[in-house]
C-alpha cells in the first residue's frame, strides 16, 4: 500500500512527482499526482476506451472542490499555482483506492477516486467528519489522450455524452479556463498547455461519516470498485489482452509475451494466458505474430523479430506451470512448425536464416531497442538465442508429440556452434552485441538466461561478469556500457534528446529477471546466490518506492544517480518480470 504524509503532500515539489493509477480491465483509467495537479496530458479522472482497450479519450480532467470558502483543487497556469488545494492535505494513501485527507478548518475530509469495474465510469466520492456543504466544478477536456484540446463552440463534439450521478444539485455556468500547463510535458519537449471546459458546480450536503459521491460515465455506470493497478484487460470482443504500460501504450506483442509468464503464468491464470496466446495465433501471417494493435484501424503491425520467439519461451513457462498438452498437440505445435519454416525459408522485414552460418538475421529497428539510434540490423545476440531456444524447444516437443525431432535438433546444433564461434569475443571475454558490435550491452545475458546450454559454463560465467559489472544497477540494467562514446547518463530532453538515451545507458527494470536467471545458471543456486538475487529485487522494489507511481515500476530509469523515473511510469513487463521472480523462491 501506497502511503503519503502529510510532510511530503504539502511540499508541491515532492509530492507533484509521486502518481498514483486506477484501472479497470477495459484500456480506461484514471490517473494524477498527490498533490492532486495534473502534470501530464494523460491525467485525468477518467480516461474512457470506446473500443476497449484503444480509441482512448480524455472526458473528465479533474474537479476542484470548494469546502467553506477553502478551494481544494490545484491548477497549474502560466507562472502559477491556484488553487493551492495541496495545502490542506493531511496524507494520501492507495489502499483501497487513491484516497486523499484534507483537513480544513477543523473539518477533516476524505476524497476517494476509483474505477468501475469493466465499466466507462469514474467515482469520486467524499466523507466528512460534520456536516458540510461542498462544492465541486467538473472540467472537461473531450479530446484524444495523445492530443491537448482549446477552446471551441463544441465541447462534446462526436463524443458520447458524460453523466454525472449524484445526490446533490447541479448550478450551470458554461465557463472556459485557458492555458493550462502540464509541466511533465513542458519537460518531454512537447505540447503543454489546454483549455478545459466546467459546465458548471455541482453542491452536494455531507452527512457527518458517510460517503457522499458523484459518477461519472458514458453507458452504464453500476458495478464493483476495479483493482487498482492491472495490466490484463478485455477487448471489445470480450478477449483478454495485456496493456503494455500505463498510461500511453495499447497491447503490444513483444511486451505481452515477455510479459505473460509473471503477470499470468506464474499467478496461476494459465486459462486467460492460453487465451492470449490463442489470440495473436489467430493472427499469425508469414510466420511472424503481431507487434502492436494501433489506436485506430484494425490491421496490426508485424515490424518485430523477436514477439514471436518469445511467444515459445511463454508458452514453455505456461506448459511447466501445469498447461494442458492438448493445447500444444492441437494448437501450438503446429503454428509453430509453420512459424520455424516461414524464419528458415525467410519472411518479412529481412527476417530469415543466412544458410551461410546459420544465423538469423533481420532488418533494422525489429529488436526491442528499436529506435533509429540502435537499428540493430543483421544478426542480433538475443535474437540468436531466442531462435536457437526456440528450435530446442521444437526438437523437445516433436519428441514428445510423436513427430520428427531430428531436424529442428540439428537446427539448434548448428545456430549453437555457429553462434559461439562468430558471437564470442575473445578480446572482452564476452559476447558480441551484433556479429559487428563489440561494444557491452545487455543483450547478450540472454544466451545464458535461457535454458539451453548455448554457451559452455566459463563462458556463462564470463557473460555474467561482464554484465554485472559494466551494467548491473540498483533499477535493473544499463542498456550500454558508462565508458562508450554514445553513453547518455540521464533520460531527458526534446523527443529527439530521449529516443537517443532510449538505449545508450538508460536502465530498464525488466532486465534484472533475465539476468538472475543468469546469475543463478551460471554461478550456481546455491543458498548465498539466491539470497543474493532476492536482494537485488529487494532493491529494486526499494528503489521504485522512491518515487515515480505509487504501486508500481516504471518503463526505465536514469543511467546514473541521482536516478529517477523515466517513460511509462508503470510498465508491465517491469513488473512481471519482479512477479515471475518472486512467485518462484528458488529462482
Amino acid at each position: 500500500m501506497g502511503i503519503v504524509g502529510a510532510e511530503v503532500c504539502r511540499d508541491f515539489a515532492r509530492s507533484s512527482k509521486i502518481e498514483w493509477l486506477q484501472t479497470n480491465s477495459t484500456g480506461a483509467f484514471a490517473m494524477g499526482t498527490v498533490a492532486g495537479v495534473n502534470t501530464r496530458r494523460y491525467h485525468a479522472l477518467l480516461v474512457a476506451s470506446l473500443r476497449p482497450p484503444v480509441e482512448r479519450y480524455v472526458l473528465l480532467s479533474r474537479v476542484e472542490e470548494e469546502l467553506n470558502g477553502r478551494a481544494l483543487g490545484v491548477c497549474q497556469y502560466p507562472g502559477t499555482v491556484t488553487p493551492r488545494g495541496f495545502e490542506f492535505l493531511e496524507g494520501f494513501q492507495t489502499d483501497p483506492c487513491a484516497t486523499w485527507r484534507f483537513r480544513v478548518d477543523g473539518v477533516l475530509l476524505e476524497k476517494q477516486v476509483y474505477m468501475i469495474e469493466g465499466a466507462q465510469a469514474v467515482v469520486i466520492r467524499y466523507r466528512s467528519d460534520r456536516a458540510a456543504r461542498l462544492r465541486v466544478r467538473p472540467f472537461l477536456a473531450y479530446r484524444d489522450y495523445h492530443s491537448l484540446g482549446h477552446a471551441r463552440p463544441d465541447v462534446i463534439g462526436a463524443l458520447p455524452r458524460l453523466e454525472f450521478q449524484h445526490d446533490g444539485w447541479f448550478e450551470p455556468a458554461g465557463d472556459w479556463y485557458y492555458n493550462v500547463e502540464y509541466l511533465e510535458e513542458l519537460d518531454r519537449g512537447l505540447d503543454f498547455r489546454e483549455d478545459l471546459f466546467a459546465p458548471g458546480v455541482i453542491v452536494l450536503d455531507l452527512r457527518p461519516g458517510e460517503w457522499t459521491e458523484i459518477r461519472a460515465s458514458i453507458g452504464p455506470a453500476s458495478g464493483e470498485m476495479a483493482d487498482g493497478l492491472s495490466f490484463l484487460v478485455h477487448r471489445a470482443d470480450g478477449r483478454p489482452t495485456v496493456i503494455a504500460g500505463y498510461p500511453w501504450f495499447t497491447d503490444w506483442g513483444r511486451d505481452t509475451m515477455i510479459s505473460l509468464p509473471g503477470l499470468l503464468v506464474a499467478q496461476g491464470r494459465l486459462a486467460e494466458a492460453r487465451e492470449i496466446i490463442e489470440a495473436y495465433l489467430t493472427h499469425l501471417d508469414r510466420g511472424l505474430i503481431p507487434n502492436r494493435f494501433p489506436d485506430a484501424g484494425d490491421m496490426p503491425e508485424y515490424n518485430t523479430v523477436d514477439a514471436t520467439l518469445w511467444m515459445f519461451q511463454t508458452v514453455r513457462a505456461w506448459l511447466d506451470a501445469g498447461g494442458d498438452r492438448e493445447f500444444l498437440r492441437d494448437t501450438f505445435y503446429p503454428a509453430a512448425k509453420e512459424i520455424i519454416a516461414w524464419h528458415l525459408r525467410g519472411t518479412s522485414y529481412g527476417i530469415g536464416v543466412d544458410p551461410a552460418d546459420h544465423l538469423l538475421r533481420h532488418g533494422p529497428q525489429l529488436t526491442w531497442m528499436d529506435t533509429k539510434f540502435t537499428p540493430r540490423a543483421g544478426k542480433a545476440v538475443e535474437i540468436n538465442a531466442l531462435w536457437h531456444g526456440a528450435l530446442c524447444l521444437m526438437a523437445q516437443w516433436a519428441g514428445e508429440l510423436g513427430d520428427q525431432p531430428v531436424e529442428f535438433g540439428r537446427h539448434a546444433d548448428n545456430v549453437r556452434d555457429s553462434f559461439r564461434t562468430r558471437f564470442w569475443n575473445a578480446k572482452r571475454d564476452c559476447l558480441r552485441d551484433l556479429l559487428d558490435d563489440e561494444r557491452i550491452r545487455p543483450n547478450q545475458i540472454f544466451a545464458v538466461s535461457l535454458p539451453y546450454n548455448l554457451l559452455d559454463k566459463q563462458q556463462q560465467q564470463a557473460v555474467v561478469r561482464v554484465v554485472h559489472h559494466e551494467l548491473l544497477t540498483a533499477a535493473g540494467l544499463r542498456t550500454l556500457e558508462r565508458n562508450d562514446p554514445d553513453y547518455k547518463s540521464r533520460y531527458e530532453g526534446s523527443p529527439e534528446q530521449r529516443d537517443a538515451a532510449y538505449h545508450q545507458g538508460t536502465v530498464w527494470p525488466w532486465l534484472l529477471g533475465p539476468f538472475v536467471d543468469a546469475y543463478l545458471t551460471a554461478c550456481g543456486r546455491t543458498g548465498k546466490n539466491l539470497e543474493y538475487c532476492r536482494k537485488l529485487v529487494e532493491r529494486l522494489e526499494t528503489e521504485a518506492a522512491g518515487e515515480g507511481c505509487l504501486g508500481a515500476i516504471a518503463e526505465i530509469y536514469d543511467a546514473d544517480e541521482p536516478r529517477h523515473p523515466r517513460g511509462c511510469p508503470a510498465q508491465a513487463w517491469s513488473m512481471a518480470e519482479i512477479a515471475r521472480l518472486k512467485a518462484n523462491p528458488k529462482s
